[in-house]
């Protein structure tokens, strides 16, 4: 990006649910002086950007950027504007087409929130050739989907390397403790891919391979994640993880853009950790069967109360082995609910890091691992609640 921008990020969906708590932490965070972030909120609405504003306690001086994704001018005008735009807009496949083409042809930065797997690849097929000719660095699943996950396997494989001279090819990620709801945009978003699925059938290749966003390149049969069985290295049950089908994708996305570096041969799949014993087999039947947002998930737009998000936080386990057997393992925690107190401040992180710290990557559709990395960790424990941490 050649050209000097007015603001190092602009908040798109800044009236949202999550683009206030974005707006939020970075007013908190980062405050007014004369170093801090150059930052604007961005909507629809004047008079609803400027409440918000006023109401989370942001300066007057703020500034407000007018902009809607059925208005392609307007999306020009703001995306220009800036390094970075940071997207809480979704439904993506409904909301993100305009926005991230406007990026793309302006030469701007993008991060977002996006859990969708077939409309990712589609803006991977579309938009890789003229992003990289653009130089727009265009980044998706800067939430709880998939930065704990990415960057824990990336974390793990380097501790791999230096520990034992090579990669894991396979990773185990677990959960193994999680107090915190689900977005609601999480939520919409499933809700919109089973939709355009019975419009396009040929999803299904895409949704079902743990490879749908690597385009020409399938690698090995993945271990089934599907069922709930006994981790023998854990000695308890284990279950189904709904956030895995997107997970899993970003990180095979990653070990193929960085050429490989986990090797063309790895392995890797999420579950929840249960118990051991009978007790733990049910549990793991119940979490199987049951809807995993719950009987009445939040609206796209709202949200658990500070003090839901203040008490949550999860813990994450990776536990990597090479093919001549030897292991390591890696936590990764973080403290706040995953879905919106977490997964606000990462997303903004992840954009101060593509705006002010720069990287050796040029343009095209990128995953928060393969982008941003180890600079993008430093980020998050210094100033997000996160830890990674080896754990033998």
């Amino acid at each position: 990006m050649a050209d000097a921008r007015e603001f190092d990020l602009i908040i798109y969906g800044a009236t949202g649910y999550t683009g206030r708590l974005v707006a939020e932490y970075l007013a908190r965070q980062y405050g007014t002086g004369s170093d801090a972030p150059k930052w604007a909120m961005a909507g629809r609405s004047a008079e609803k950007l400027a409440e918000v504003r006023d109401l989370i306690g942001a300066p007057a001086q703020t500034p407000l950027v007018i902009a809607d994704s059925d208005d392609p001018s307007s999306l020009d005008k703001m995306t220009s504007r800036a390094t970075v735009i940071l997207t809480t807009v979704g439904p993506y496949q409904l909301y993100g087409d305009g926005l991230v083409a406007s990026c793309v042809r302006n030469g701007t930065h993008y991060v977002d929130l996006c859990g969708e797997p077939g409309w990712m690849r589609a803006k991977i097929d579309e938009h890789q050739e003229a992003a990289e000719k653009s130089g727009a660095q265009i980044c998706f699943s800067c939430g709880f989907d998939s930065i704990p996950f990415d960057l824990g396997v990336l974390m793990l494989q380097n501790e791999m390397n230096a520990r034992f001279g090579s990669p894991a090819n396979r990773i185990k990620g677990r959960v193994r403790a999680m107090e915190g709801t689900f977005s609601g945009g999480t939520a919409a978003s499933l809700k919109e891919t089973m939709k355009a699925l019975a419009k396009n059938p040929g999803l299904v290749k895409v949704l079902a391979s743990s490879f749908g966003l690597t385009p020409g390149f399938e690698g090995p049969d993945q271990p089934n994640m599907m069922i709930p069985k006994m981790d023998k290295t854990l000695n308890s049950w284990v279950a189904p993880f709904v956030m895995a089908p997107i997970n899993t994708k970003n990180v095979h996305r990653t070990n193929f853009l960085l050429d490989f570096p986990y090797g063309a041969d790895f392995k890797y799949d999420e579950m929840i950790v249960t118990s051991p014993g009978e007790m733990g087999k049910k549990a793991a039947e119940m979490i199987a069967k049951a809807n995993p947002f719950g009987d009445d998930p939040p609206k796209p737009g709202e949200g658990p109360t500070k003090e839901q998000r203040e008490n949550g936080y999860y813990d994450l386990l990776f536990l990597g082995e090479t093919s001549d057997g030897k292991t390591a393992s890696l936590c990764v925690k973080g403290d706040k609910d995953p879905g919106y107190g977490s997964t606000s401040k990462m997303i903004a992180e992840a954009a101060l890091c593509i705006a002010l710290d720069g990287n050796d990557h040029g343009g095209g559709i990128w995953t928060p691992g393969a982008l941003m990395g180890q600079k993008l960790v430093k980020r998050l424990e210094e100033n997000a609640g996160l830890s990674f941490a080896v754990e033998n």
